[in-house]
């Protein structure tokens, strides 16, 4: 029996493949399938099953190209009502795989449809548990986001609870424990950097399993929890009913357009012109009015937060070579409509004598002395509001990089505007945005929030 997690840093998610006896499973598989495929062909195995933990909004998954491409059979638990042909397990059903088993424990309450799979090693035994997003290492999944009619996020919440006490808790203390979710993942809020961990060390140390009751645990669960991603609710609904595939995405998107081809076609289409490079790179030259989203960073989460209309036209800036990997990265979120980059990168553009804006970047040491001089600079800290109420810079205002849009109409135009956030991915973003709104008097402060105190600034 083989068991790998395939984690992927920018979503801070985690697929599985399976293998038993020339059999593989894949579980919650991201919308890119090639990797699954080349796995199982170079160990001799067949992929035989493609099981869905529930319907993703954080994600595309690779459920339906995977299936296509190698004749598995899409299974889902309960209650998962799909638009495409999918097997739709019973609670309690059980699957073979080579010679193990795989059974399914209906576990609503994240969704209606959550499904969390027992794996049975070739003895029988309870071996492991791929939970998808109900149960992760440290938190559990947010009973929000499948709130339908007169059914509310305490009654989510209650059922995530039984699930949890009558599927889960049982289980014994060595089982292991494979979530769909780690650190950085908007689907939880107390999740560790730990991506997998026995269920006994869940038991004794996630806080939503030692709440002594059902109230206990409703509270516990709700408080604290920030608004959902704008892109969620669209992801949930392609994972439901289908999307196109990713090679014809692909094959549609990857146009090198000159710089004027690229000027033109961003012209006719009103295309957003999304900027990844590093956000040294992106401040020291840029084409106006574009968004720097680094590839370096959460980049698909950010796309998804900040670019409200998943059928935008995109026109790409990358750095040379990475045309593919962003088109991949933008449809592993639903972003379908790339209508193209620019061939040879921004040097093109440059050498085409096109038009250019920059940002000024300073380092934190030149902030400090900037603030010395004049103490009371207008400071943006777009960190979360968690971050900043736990330590800021005295005077600075905290204007969160998700919802930026909202506090546009606070900021002075004719002031200096300095811009922070932990260590500098987060500030880039706002800059670019700022300045496309209009705003030329943005400053960009390298390092973030600790770069900026060891200069001396509180």
């Amino acid at each position: 029996m083989t068991i790998e997690q395939i984690y992927t840093g920018c979503l801070a998610q985690g697929a599985y493949y399976i293998e038993s006896n020339g059999e593989a499973a894949i579980i919650d598989p991201l919308r890119e399938t090639s990797q699954y495929v080349r796995q199982a062909e170079r160990a001799g195995a067949k992929i035989k099953y493609v099981f869905e933990t529930h319907f993703h909004a954080d994600f595309v998954s690779g459920h339906l190209d995977l299936a296509q491409k190698t004749g598995a059979q899409i299974v889902y638990g309960p209650n998962a009502n799909t638009g495409y042909d999918a097997y739709h397990a019973k609670d309690g059903e059980t699957f073979a795989l080579g010679n193990v088993t795989i059974k399914v424990l209906h576990t609503p309450g994240h969704t209606l449809e959550s499904t969390t799979y027992l794996l049975l090693d070739e003895a029988g035994k309870e071996h492991a548990i791929f939970t998808g997003d109900t149960l992760f290492i440290g938190d559990v999944g947010r009973p929000d986001l499948a709130i339908k009619g007169d059914l509310t996020e305490h009654d989510l919440a209650g059922m995530l609870y039984d699930s949890l006490q009558n599927k889960i808790m049982p289980l014994p203390d060595d089982v292991i424990v494979y979530p769909a979710h780690g650190a950085g993942s908007a689907c939880g809020k107390n999740m560790s950097k730990e991506t997998t961990d026995s269920l006994g060390n869940q038991k004794r140390f996630n806080y939503a399993l030692r709440a002594k009751s059902k109230e206990e645990f409703i509270k516990n669960v709700l408080d604290g929890l920030t608004t959902a991603p704008a892109y969620f609710a669209e992801n949930a609904r392609l994972n439901k009913e289908g999307y196109e595939s990713l090679d014809s995405v692909m094959e549609r998107s990857s146009q090198a357009l000159p710089p004027d081809a690229f000027e033109q076609a961003v012209n006719e289409t009103g295309a957003l012109v999304l900027d990844v490079r590093s956000a040294a790179d992106f401040a020291s030259g840029f084409i106006p009015n574009a968004i720097n989203i680094g590839l370096n960073g959460q980049f698909a989460p950010w796309v998804g937060a900040l670019i409200p209309d998943l059928k935008q036209p995109i026109a790409l800036v990358t750095p040379a070579g990475e045309e593919e990997q962003t088109i991949v990265r933008l449809a592993r979120v639903g972003y379908d409509q790339c209508i193209g980059f620019l061939d040879g990168g921004f040097a093109t553009w440059q050498q085409a004598g096109k038009e250019v804006d920059t940002i000024e970047s300073i380092t934190a040491d030149a902030f400090a002395q900037r603030k010395q001089a004049a103490p009371d600079l207008t400071i943006i800290d777009v960190r979360k509001p968690t971050e900043f109420d736990a330590d800021h810079l005295s005077g600075a205002e905290n204007m969160p990089l998700d919802n930026l849009n909202d506090y546009l109409t606070d900021i002075l135009t004719e002031e200096p505007v300095y811009v922070h956030c932990a260590g500098g991915y987060r500030s880039m973003i706002a800059n670019s945005i700022l300045k496309a709104r209009g705003f030329n008097n943005v400053v960009n402060v390298e390092g973030g929030l600790a770069a900026i105190q060891k200069a001396g600034v509180v």
